[in-house]
């Protein structure tokens, strides 16, 4: 299992750079939540190549291997969600430090274990051709799963009248030699290309967002363990950036400066490179949610509800293969949620950015 996590937000930060938004600035809330993933298939990002292995940066790895290191702290948050247990139940923490190479706790142990089965049930369902498995999928918050029905099981809804089975009419199920058409037909859906273009008249036009150099974001990052961080994001064009945030062991800071990455926080300063450097600059784009049409692939368009607000969805395919859902007010045409599924090799961990307050 895992052994890093000396700082939860090592990792999760990557996500928290892709909040973007308005010309000027937004206040963003960004919520980890559980959802079916439109697209199950596992895919090996460019920028994952590039970077080293978890095995190759952390100690005492042993079912992970392979694994991209920037991907090992959304791993290990998605199993403690999936559980309801944080990073103590498998590691060792004595008066505040951490020791996440130890195997002193069974716990550990038992986690490789399940690791282990999860890798194996979905080599065989991906010869069946089926969706793979994650530690949510039995879990779903429990530590032991809960695998005996509870009495008195529900009974099946009745199939509806007219359907022709039990219970319905087959009569009623013969087809009218003349279709009836829907008394309030549902107007066609906006192609995905009129979606976006909304979106970018909303936000004030193709002009101003050329003349775009600068941005600051606010928000607060909502973690799967229920805390709340504060954090700032500041960029400027091309791809410099400056992020901070607040948590109890104290500031979380990172930076690019066109030329070299740093992190600091209170264990010291490090600098970043490589893959992982890639990777950051990449999500941190100052357009990552402005110029959307050029991002995605293989778009598809459906309709939704968020709250009483009614939306439409955007679902494609991102360069790097993993899948995106983008949620568009349909009166005002900003975006008010985007989704993102990253594909790992313990199963789909996504990662929810709801957007408000456009200035």
């Amino acid at each position: 299992m895992g052994t890093y996590m000396k700082n939860s937000m090592l990792r999760l930060i990557a996500l928290i750079l892709a909040i973007t938004a308005s010309l000027v600035g937004f206040t963003d809330h960004s919520k980890a939540r559980r959802e079916t993933p439109p697209d199950s298939s596992f895919q090996t990002t460019a920028a994952a190549v590039q970077e080293k292995t978890v095995e190759q940066v952390e100690k005492n790895i042993k079912v992970l291997n392979g694994m991209p290191a920037s991907q090992l702290i959304p791993v290990m948050s998605f199993f403690a969600a999936s559980m309801g247990r944080r990073c103590n139940f498998c590691h060792v923490n004595n008066n505040g430090q951490w020791d996440y190479a130890s195997d002193a706790k069974p716990e550990k142990q038992t986690a490789r274990e399940m690791i282990k089965l999860v890798l194996d049930n979905n080599k065989t369902l991906g010869r069946l051709n089926l969706d793979p498995i994650a530690c949510y999928t039995c879990h779903r918050g429990r530590t032991s799963p809960q695998s005996i029905p509870t009495l008195p099981l529900p009974l099946p809804s009745p199939p509806p009248a007219g359907s022709g089975g039990p219970g319905g009419s087959p009569a009623a199920a013969t087809p009218s030699a003349q279709p009836q058409a829907s008394p309030n037909p549902r107007p066609a859906l906006p192609s995905a290309d009129d979606i976006f273009n909304k979106y970018i008249e909303a936000l004030g036009g193709q002009a101003a967002i050329d003349k775009l150099k600068s941005r600051v974001a606010k928000g607060t990052l909502v973690q799967a363990n229920g805390n709340t961080l504060q954090f700032e994001v500041y960029q400027v064009v091309p791809d410099r950036f400056y992020q901070n945030v607040t948590t109890p062991q104290g500031a979380f800071e990172r930076g690019f400066n066109g030329t070299v990455g740093w992190e600091r926080t209170p264990r010291g300063v490090r600098e970043l490179s490589g893959g992982e450097l890639a990777q950051l600059k990449s999500i941190n784009s100052l357009f990552a949610l402005i110029k959307l049409k050029e991002q995605l692939t293989r778009t598809r368009v459906g309709r939704d509800k968020i709250g009483d607000r009614d939306v439409y969805v955007v679902t494609g395919t991102m360069a790097d293969g993993n899948r995106q859902r983008l949620f568009f007010d349909m009166q005002t045409g900003l975006l008010l949620r985007r989704v993102t599924y990253m594909s790992t090799m313990v199963g789909i961990i996504p990662d929810q950015l709801d957007l408000d307050d456009y200035r």
